[in-house]
């Protein structure tokens, strides 16, 4: 329910206008994420005091019109509809004005108190396009703020423009208006409209509504209650189809695009034969058809390298006082159940701390820093011809990328994609795309013992797998998938502030969620193998880990808690075979560790992931994916034991 006393600030754009960026730089990053009433779309919010007024900030997922298709667009429409904002703020990307523009013309036909923030002006100028905020401001009639979010340029203005509408309300002049050929018609439909006709927003936008949708648009309604008017709106779209020689849809929108492309000539000036830029070479080579993707696996392998060279001698610095503790609390305590449970609690603490954290903040700050530059989405671009081998399309390609950090958002980042057939399908591969905790197990035990390349080898195989998998899986879902529109954010400098707030909130989340979930792990097998429990569980696991796996006994019970997190494999692993870090090789072949290491990254989602599927897509899609991880690790790693 919207508070009277705290007025609604609403952001709207484009994708990759740099909403976000603003959206944080107004409300910091206190802000809260929520879902719609009835959907599974999230939305960004936050609480905001400015100018002694409490303000209710809240950022829409990116649209690219107000007719649309995607689920996440559908409900920033409908969050328009039912909870009308007291100020809108339209978000557009100043480098590419026309286009932006076509969704600002479609809000001002709202009617709404309206600002057109005309953000990454500094990306227009580099681009030799000279915006004239006055000339567009007059030509939109609603004001025009330049800003630049990344550097917190036109931030205050854009606040004081917000206040000021706040007090008086900067309603649309007039919005722009068509062609005649176009523009009589919606005139003669929006005159037609009853008084008691439930408006969407006003009457102007109802009309235009009305003949792009066409029989879509309350078609059965007016076909029983209103025939009169579903005539009228029958002829003017016919009008306006045989005065254009296309469907009433498509004339709308040629009418909106060139009206756009009108007002970004009228306010700006254009330098020709600019010299390329030194990003625009760069991309030609990142993004080049064959040059492309030695160089992604050169970034990779660089990936890999560098958080083996930082995380190796962290590992080996932190683990010492670990060590001398753990003697000091062995001869102090004794081995009753106290002497365990310390123990427990020293290797969890110490595990996260001198093993996990070493390769995990690393891995956090190589990926902020990749996706700041603007790298992942190129990386993206050229996995989308992978993407459409394996039966999925570039669309995919979003929530596999964020599945490299963690499944769980990877999971719910598939409510993009349009068609069930896909955001199924792609739910039942992000298992097997390598988390940050996975990847933390594959650092520390391929990596460390073997090298960098083979955790690039270790990856490779992991990919060439998620190929052969959708492939098949790809065979039982007969519909076609919808194309691909992907943005390429810029080249830029990553800058330091935003890469180490990432990996703070990162990091924050492991320490609040995954690092207790360590202790706790670590502290209850202390207690299992004090009682002597672990034994039993190790005998009815013994026909898996070592009939099939080959591997020790004793590593049935780590596989357990590698349900709750993929880490305390890890921990356990230590902790059962009773030997320190550095001395594993010694109990473990180089074969088994590789075979441990490959069933634990396969096997059973982690507890949150398989919860996040069972919301996502259903508790079938989710037992599942419970089902084929099981299955594919067992498969996969008897064939690398019988390899080896």
């Amino acid at each position: 329910m919207k508070n009277p006393d705290e007025p609604v600030v609403l952001l709207i754009g484009q994708p990759n206008c740099g909403k976000s960026t603003l959206f944080n730089a107004m409300a910091g990053h206190k802000a809260q994420t929520s879902n719609f009433p009835g959907t599974t779309v999230q939305h960004t919010h936050s609480r905001v005091a400015i100018g002694g007024r409490t303000l209710n900030v809240i950022d829409l997922p990116g649209t690219y019109s107000l007719n649309p298709s995607d689920p996440a667009e559908k409900v920033a429409l409908t969050h328009l509809f039912t909870e009308r904002p007291d100020v809108l703020i339209n978000v557009v990307d100043a480098s590419i004005l026309g286009r932006s523009l076509e969704l600002t013309l479609e809000l001002l036909d709202m009617g709404l108190p309206m600002i057109v923030a005309l953000n990454m002006s500094d990306l227009a100028e580099k681009k030799g396009i000279q915006i004239d905020a006055g000339r567009l401001s007059a030509r939109l009639g609603v004001p025009v703020i330049p800003t630049v979010g990344v550097h917190g340029r036109g931030i205050g203005g854009m606040i004081e423009a917000v206040l000021r509408c706040l007090d008086v309300p900067c309603l649309p002049l007039r919005s722009p208006r068509w062609s005649s050929a176009v523009e009589d018609p919606v005139g003669r439909l929006e005159a037609a409209l009853p008084e008691d006709f439930p408006c969407v927003a006003n009457r102007r936008f109802t009309a235009v509504q009305m003949i792009e949708t066409g029989d879509s648009f309350c078609a059965s309604f007016l076909e029983e209650l209103r025939p009169e008017l579903k005539r009228i709106l029958d002829e003017v779209r016919a009008t306006i189809e045989l005065s254009r020689g296309l469907p009433a849809y498509e004339a709308v929108a040629a009418e909106r695009h060139h009206l756009a492309q009108k007002i970004f000539e009228d306010a700006s000036t254009v330098r020709r034969n600019l010299p390329r830029t030194p990003s625009e070479r760069l991309d030609d080579v990142l993004m080049h058809p064959v040059l492309g993707y030695p160089i992604l696996a050169a970034v990779l392998l660089g990936f890999f390298w560098l958080i083996f060279k930082i995380g190796g001698p962290l590992e080996t610095l932190m683990l010492k006082p670990f060590s001398g503790l753990k003697a000091v609390l062995a001869n102090g305590l004794g081995d009753g159940w106290l002497g365990h449970v310390a123990d427990g609690l020293l290797q969890g603490v110490g595990g996260g701390a001198a093993i996990v954290l070493p390769y995990f903040l690393p891995l956090l700050l190589l990926m902020a820093i990749l996706e700041d530059v603007g790298y992942l989405a190129r990386a993206g671009f050229l996995l989308d011809t992978f993407m459409h081998r394996i039966g999925l399309h570039g669309k995919s390609v979003a929530p596999f990328i964020l599945g490299f950090g963690c499944n769980v958002p990877a999971v719910t980042a598939t409510r993009i994609l349009e068609s069930r057939r896909d955001r199924v399908l792609t739910s039942l591969l992000i298992p097997f795309i390598p988390c940050s905790a996975r990847t933390t197990i594959i650092l520390a035990l391929i990596a460390y013992f073997l090298g960098p390349l083979g955790a690039l080898g270790f990856y490779a195989a992991n990919i060439l797998l998620l190929a052969v998998l959708g492939r098949i899986l790809s065979a039982f879902f007969k519909e076609d998938s919808p194309g691909l529109i992907l943005e390429i954010p810029s080249l830029k400098l990553p800058r330091p502030k935003s890469v180490l707030l990432k990996v703070y909130i990162q990091l924050k989340a492991f320490v609040r969620f995954a690092w207790p979930l360590l202790i706790g792990g670590s502290i209850l097998l202390s207690l299992i193998q004090f009682f002597g429990w672990d034994r039993t569980i190790n005998v009815l696991l013994k026909p898996l880990t070592t009939g099939l796996l080959g591997l020790p006994a004793a590593l049935g019970v780590t596989l357990i808690f590698g349900f709750l997190r993929k880490e305390l494999s890890l921990l356990m692993m230590l902790q059962a075979l009773g030997v320190a870090y550095a001395d594993l090789p010694r109990v473990v072949s180089t074969e088994q560790m590789v075979v441990f290491t490959v069933f634990v990254s396969l096997f059973i989602p982690c507890l949150s992931t398989l919860a996040m599927l069972a919301k996502e897509s259903g508790r079938k899609v989710a037992l599942a994916s419970a089902v084929l991880s099981l299955v594919v690790a067992v498969i996969v790693s008897v064939a690398v034991r019988l390899v080896f």
